[in-house]
């Protein structure tokens, strides 16, 4: 299982990113994906999550602002991150459970500063 995120970067409060993360090593279609991310000095916690019926969830912080999103045909998910704030700075990490075991990507560093 690879899971390989990009899209991260700088970023101004109130500004845009959109994540990546290309999975291989899972049938993608019938797996629900998450997005967590780490702030430092923090617990690692969980932003949004998409099932395979594309049901999705979001802690509360980031609800009206974030969008998680699939493609299936590109063994892709995504997090649209908008009206992003300072506090959303924090290395963000794709996940997913197979065989009841837990993937991590690599991370990819998302930070947000005038």
């Amino acid at each position: 299982v690879q899971l390989v995120e990009s899209g991260g970067g700088l970023v101004q409060p109130g500004g845009s990113l959109r994540l990546s993360c290309a999975a291989s090593g899972i049938i993608f279609r019938i797996t629900a994906m998450n997005w967590y991310r780490q702030a430092p000095g923090k617990q690692r916690e969980l932003v949004a999550r998409i099932t395979s019926s594309e049901s999705t969830n979001y802690t509360d912080s980031v609800k009206g602002r974030f969008t998680i999103s699939r493609d299936n045909a590109k063994n892709t998910v995504y997090l649209q991150m908008n009206s992003l704030k300072p506090e959303d700075t924090a290395s963000y990490y794709c996940n997913v459970v197979w065989y009841g075991q837990p993937y991590w990507g690599q991370g990819t560093q998302v930070t947000v500063s005038s």
